[in-house]
């Protein structure tokens, strides 16, 4: 009966035609596309991008930390060079320090007493007319980030989308909880009580490199409309739309202080953040090395503060006898190669049945061969460069060991064709033949990087896919109910795909799915983009008011 299954699936994969895989932000192109037209946003966004490489090329702006109402210079600072081509310079950052850092939380705490008694209705205007701000100024942000980050155009206006969401989300929950602050019912005639959350002071957030402005936002957001005060650091791989942010809030009308803004490179501005005694909570997403190393801070404290850490993740998708094949590979493929798997939430490995293994591998060499990658700010790219020269030295060592431990069916190689040559474009790479203790099988790449195994039984492959430290996302594809729901009654993740049409693993839809990650991958147990997430920027007060 297998046998069967097997050679009938088989005739529809030579049957089937090509297919173009959908963009991870395919959803908010089309809906812009659709009230819009494709034309207009395509000529939309060209223009923001010419104009913008215009103004880098002329002179690239030297940027500043602020710190409370001080616009503060750098002794030293460092220049970031666009990925997309090395030649053009995003801008020059000051290489902050330990007093910087110190000095900026030392601002927070002293605007902390104000900002805290802002009215709700007053925090509420200001982020909602952020995202009107953002909203205004799409197409300039999302050329940011494709000169910055090497964002393709749906992929770049997808995150600044992002970014509106969660302001708006945020909001709704805010003003839907009215600030959390309840009436409960008294214990007696003579005695009323209320629950109410209440601001903790000054928060370090400490920003990931690949989504600079949509997670960046999303977190300070949470920290400033619960009423908290911020210092923020922006990632040195991509500091420029963090800086963006910055600009959009504080005209918004978030004040000097509640908001402050210390750049720098390596350790010394985060360890400062992080370990500075009048911080009181951190909110971190990045690696979980360093992620460990924040948590380490809490134990020389004199009381524990909250961190919330969102970590990463080697994300699995398995792939069943019973999958719709070509939908299965649809679905890797846009996982594993969008944003040149520089995402927390790509699919990484692939665990196939063997009775369709050969009949996977095939028809996912072919399309992976036929994605596109190219210069970003072309309609046709489907994925652009990876961040930095280091990721690329990172991509072929891996593809060095993946030959020497395994076998690479295609990619492992740097592009320079076609424009390439000045910027840092890998080929998407699949390899197979690892076994599974091999770092590239249970280390996080953040690469387009895929390793496929192959398996007998349901059950171990959800054991071998639940056996690396990170709980991020999974998937499944298969149209049997019942391996289905074997699958999600045992998977350890914090985010779960059954036959996903956006892809194997994918991010959340704000509002509908929660984002966040379990074990290695997160901290809280709770996610953003849903109706807790608020909760964690603020602590609980129990009041009783006799007469």
């Amino acid at each position: 009966m297998g046998g069967r299954i097997v050679s009938i699936r088989a005739s529809v994969i030579e049957r089937a035609p090509v297919f173009q895989m959908p963009f991870a932000n395919e959803s908010t192109w089309s809906r812009f596309a659709s009230q819009h037209g494709e034309g207009e946003l395509n000529a939309r966004y060209e223009k923001a991008v010419d104009a913008l490489v215009e103004v880098l090329s002329d002179k690239p702006k030297v940027h500043v930390n602020f710190i409370g109402e001080e616009k503060r210079t750098a002794d030293e600072q460092f220049k970031v060079a666009s990925p997309v081509d090395s030649s053009v310079t995003i801008g020059t950052y000051p290489r902050g320090s330990a007093k910087d850092a110190s000095d900026a939380v030392e601002a927070a705490a002293g605007a902390f007493a104000t900002w805290r008694r802002t009215d709700l209705t007053e925090r509420l205007r200001i982020t909602r007319r952020a995202a009107e701000i953002i909203r205004r100024e799409r197409f300039e942000l999302a050329a940011l980030l494709t000169m910055t980050n090497g964002k393709v155009r749906r992929e770049a206006v997808g995150e600044v989308d992002m970014a509106i969401d969660y302001l708006e989300y945020y909001s709704q929950e805010m003003e839907r909880n009215d600030g959390y602050n309840r009436e409960m019912p008294g214990p007696s005639p003579h005695e009323k009580a209320r629950n109410v959350f209440l601001p903790y002071g000054p928060w370090a957030v400490v920003c990931p490199f690949n989504f600079p402005f949509g997670i960046s936002m999303g977190m300070l957001t949470g920290v400033l409309l619960t009423g908290n005060t911020a210092v923020i650091k922006p990632a040195s791989p991509s500091p420029a739309p963090v800086y963006a942010i910055y600009d959009v809030l504080i005209r918004a009308g978030v004040p000097p202080g509640a908001l402050n803004l210390v750049a720098g490179t390596g350790a010394e501005v985060g360890e400062a953040l992080v370990g500075h005694p009048k911080v009181e909570g951190v909110i971190f997403t990045g690696s979980r090395e360093v992620g460990y190393g924040i948590l380490g801070h809490n134990a020389g404290r004199r009381y524990p503060i909250p961190v919330i850490l969102e970590l990463g993740g080697k994300n699995a998708a398995i792939i069943s006898s019973k999958a719709d094949l070509v939908r299965a590979v649809r679905g890797v493929v846009s996982s594993a190669f969008g944003y040149s798997g520089q995402k927390c939430v790509a699919c990484s490995r692939a665990y196939v049945h063997k009775g369709v293994y050969d009949d996977f591998l095939r028809l996912l060499v072919q399309e992976t061969e036929a994605f596109k990658v190219m210069d970003p700010r072309l309609r046709d790219a489907r994925t652009g460069p990876v961040i930095h020269e280091a990721a690329v030295k990172s991509y072929e060592r891996s593809a060095s060991m993946a030959r020497k431990d395994g076998r690479v069916l295609t990619g492992g190689r740097r592009l320079t064709q076609e424009g390439m040559a000045k910027g840092c474009f890998v080929a998407p790479t699949v390899a197979v033949d690892l076994p599974d203790d091999h770092e590239l099988v249970r280390n996080e790449l953040f690469l387009p990087f895929l390793t496929v195994m192959s398996y007998e039984r349901l059950d171990d492959a959800v054991a071998r896919a639940n056996s690396v430290p990170y709980g991020l996302t999974a998937g499944i594809y298969s149209e049997d109910a019942s391996e289905a729901d074997r699958f999600l009654e045992n998977v350890q993740c914090g985010m779960v795909f059954v036959n996903g049409v956006r892809g194997a693993t994918n991010g959340a839809i704000t509002g509908i799915h929660s984002f966040g990650g379990w074990k290695g991958s997160g901290s809280t147990g709770r996610g953003s983009g849903d109706i807790h997430y608020l909760l964690q920027f603020m602590r609980e007060q129990g009041r009783a008011l006799a007469r």
